[in-house]
């Protein structure tokens, strides 16, 4: 095994297994510490955590463990994702997941990189950027669990963590120079260095130099430059080939609340047979998920359902103040009993809109093991989920934050070609 990972949540997971087996590494994504598992045909492993949004304690302790069951299956280099928004609080958990894992394997000034160029993430001078904003002018600045309210990653990482943080700045990797910076920075005793990198040729220098180091961190645009040192010349996407889907049913579950999941949402309710759900007060989530049930029995077969609580800020608070004990966990757990009544017959496909969303899904279907398929668009593709019996599933973890505006319409195409 060539490259064992450890992410922060499920979707990012997805996105960073899609990368590794883009530049032609066979990867399995699991979803937590399996009991066992077969490694012989497998170049990379990523194991799916919830922990981003967890207590900092409870993050390092689920991450340490995760790296101790690679460190037993033979791994010898590690990756530890997280978004490429950085997204994280003062607490952490970035910062502290990282000691951990550092102090587990004896390594200081380990690279930190959430760059990912192809969705819009580019780190210059230590401060991150999506599309032409800087972080805390963009939409995180209103993220609901953690708001970015500082671009500056080098300060941010430094309030997470006791040990001191460093910059890698560009004009020296392009130089060919940066070993020998990340040799001072180790002599100096740093715990991480921020790197920067603004294209995908940065992340490929970068990921020179880390796949010659015990430990990496980023977002799945390192992780590719990674992969793209590891794996052989002439490599070709390692994707499984897509079962057919059959007359099984095939929809949507979108929970995110992002710009992006919006715009999503607004095209396919206008070509879909769509249900947005909604908390009125008094009711009960059991209530909800009886109502749509009861919608679902009544359509048909041959297209493809959205069921979403994407909705507006405005709408967001105005379901918190109906529903105020705590109208976000509510709609997640709705999602996955419709994602279970759903595909209760095997087979099928669905397609997830959100982190904590597809978290949910995927812990109510009892998913333990998913093999990646063809990429939709970037970071996100289809995946084959195996189940004890019927058919596969086909699947797609979407991060709330990506894909085009029509990704819920031409996702489907994939199916048919």
């Amino acid at each position: 095994m060539r490259l064992g990972c450890i992410a922060d949540d499920f979707t990012g997971a997805t996105d960073l297994a899609n990368e590794l087996a883009s530049r032609g590494l066979r990867t399995s994504l699991l979803f937590g510490i399996p009991a066992d598992l077969d490694l012989a045909k497998i170049d990379a492993v990523v194991i799916a955590l919830k922990s981003r949004s967890i207590a900092p304690d409870a993050a390092a302790e689920q991450s340490l463990a995760a790296l101790r069951w690679l460190k037993q299956a033979g791994c010898e280099r590690f990756y530890f994702k997280y978004c490429s928004t950085f997204d994280s609080t003062d607490a952490g958990n970035i910062g502290p997941v990282l000691e951990v894992m550092a102090a587990d394997l004896g390594v200081e000034a380990v690279i930190a990189c959430p760059a990912f160029p192809a969705t819009g993430r580019t780190v210059y001078q230590g401060h991150l950027f999506v599309g032409d904003r800087l972080l805390n002018e963009s939409t995180m600045r209103d993220h609901p669990l953690n708001p970015m309210l500082d671009a500056d990653l080098v300060r941010v990482l430094q309030r997470q963590t006791r040990g001191t943080v460093g910059l890698l700045p560009r004009e020296i990797l392009a130089a060919g120079a940066a070993a020998e910076a990340m040799a001072k920075h180790r002599g100096a005793g740093m715990i991480a260095v921020i790197a920067d990198a603004i294209c995908d040729e940065d992340l490929a220098l970068l990921g020179q130099y880390c796949a010659g180091v015990p430990l990496a961190s980023g977002a799945s645009g390192l992780a590719s430059g990674i992969a793209r040192a590891l794996a052989p010349p002439d490599a070709c996407r390692a994707s499984a080939p897509l079962p057919e889907a059959g007359a099984s049913r095939c929809a949507i579950l979108a929970g995110s609340c992002s710009a992006a999941t919006r715009r999503q949402a607004e095209l396919a309710a206008e070509r879909y047979p769509s249900l947005r759900l909604s908390l009125r007060a008094g009711e009960t989530p059991e209530e909800v998920v009886a109502r749509a049930k009861d919608w679902i029995d009544k359509q048909a077969l041959d297209r493809p359902l959205l069921i979403y609580s994407t909705a507006t800020p405005d709408m967001v608070e105005a379901q918190r103040r109906a529903w105020p004990d705590g109208a976000s966990a509510a709609f997640e757990a709705i999602l996955a009993e419709m994602a279970a009544y759903l595909f209760e017959d095997g087979g099928g496909a669905l397609i997830v809109a959100g982190g904590e969303t597809s978290g949910a899904v995927v812990s109510r279907l009892g998913l333990g093991r998913i093999d990646i398929g063809p990429e939709i668009d970037p970071g996100v593709p289809w995946t084959i989920a195996a189940r004890d019996e019927g058919p596969p599933l086909l699947l797609t973890l979407k991060s709330g934050n990506f894909g085009s505006d029509d990704f819920f319409l031409k996702a489907w195409e994939h199916l048919d070609d």
